[in-house]
């Protein structure tokens, strides 16, 4: 395993859309060979997940009065808040894919690291998180290229919750499936659980004990390391202003349809946004926290001029390939939730 810095000219990056795009470009261009690791931290700012929708899942008003940033990541999984008090890792990884999906493979090192400092409950649990006590302090995320990924998360220190819970609106459907009430209740800071000796530290103090933990070493300065460059820097700038940048990527289109239903799943949160008439879906949008290298949009054009009865919606979404472009779920579950609409 090497390190990659992210630092520009000497000094840390805290702009999360720059640091977002940059697993795109780390697995798509620049594709180091092997296991690469970066680590960051965002000035205040809030992510979503590729397919989720920003209106529904984010305070809008509450983010542009605290002048929080909006970002859209490249890969799936949910709405998270980030701030000085928070880390982000990614694993990037150019070759063996053997181990994509598998996010063990990605928590336990953090986990690994806890433990060490005497935060025994500390553990992989759930689909894509990392708890302790049963509450969770990361959440993880994963994105293919060809034949690589980047697998990371966040690293919640010593966030500011009153900003994560305010600027965050969750399906309720999901807290509930949860057994909680609100956001607060089932997230926590890793920092109250430190040992007195350690509780002096800042953000940039754990992340370098998190990295030498997770690296063997003394120092970071004993590390192989690969320095972005002013050719990548050049790359990555490029893409921001072609797409990172752009509204219509970090926000994307508020379609205004008439229906909305929504459910938490195994795989996570599935959302279908759409309008009919005389008993016909005339426009659908899935959106949701899933993970898939497939289409959704498949399953909305077989969805598009369906009747509004189960055994019409099963059929059409027999056809969509569901386990490659959504994931592990049933038409039958599928049907049920687009006919629970109010």
């Amino acid at each position: 395993m090497f390190f990659i810095d992210t630092s520009r000219n000497g000094k840390p990056v805290h702009d999360a859309l720059v640091n977002q795009s940059l697993d795109n470009y780390l697995i798509n261009d620049l594709r180091l060979k092997g296991h690469g690791l970066i680590c960051y931290i965002n000035q205040p700012s809030v992510i979503i997940g590729v397919n989720q929708n920003a209106y529904a899942e984010i305070d809008l008003p509450y983010l542009k009065e605290h002048q929080i940033e909006l970002v859209r990541r490249s890969s799936g999984g949910g709405a998270v808040y980030h701030d000085f008090g928070n880390l982000v890792f990614e694993n990037i990884i150019v070759g063996d894919t053997s181990k994509f999906g598998d996010f063990h493979a990605i928590g336990d090192p953090i986990v690994d690291a806890l433990h060490d400092l005497g935060i025994s409950s500390a553990e992989v649990s759930g689909r894509n998180d990392m708890t302790i006590d049963g509450k969770k302090f990361s959440g993880m995320a994963i994105v293919k290229g060809d034949n690589s990924y980047a697998a990371g998360g966040t690293v919640m220190f010593d966030l500011n919750m009153q900003n994560a819970n305010e600027v965050l609106t969750p399906e309720q459907d999901k807290l509930a499936s949860k057994g909680v009430k609100s956001v607060n209740a089932r997230v926590t800071n890793i920092k109250p659980y430190l040992p007195e000796k350690y509780q002096h530290w800042t953000t940039e103090d754990f992340k370098e004990y998190l990295l030498c933990h997770m690296f063997g070493v003394d120092s970071m300065d004993q590390v192989e390391t690969y320095h972005l460059t002013d050719h990548d820097w050049s790359i990555i700038d490029s893409r921001l202003d072609k797409q990172y940048r752009t509204d219509s990527w970090n926000y994307g289109h508020n379609p205004g349809f008439d229906n909305y239903v929504s459910k938490h799943f195994p795989i996570g949160t599935v959302s279908f946004n759409f309008n009919e008439s005389n008993g016909v879906i005339t426009a659908i949008k899935i959106y949701g926290d899933f993970f898939t290298t497939g289409d959704p949009a498949i399953i909305e054009h077989n969805l598009n001029g369906t009747k509004l009865d189960s055994s019409s919606l099963i059929s059409s979404l027999k056809q969509s390939n569901l386990e490659a472009n959504l994931g592990q779920i049933s038409p039958e579950e599928l049907a049920d939730l687009i006919l629970s609409r109010k």
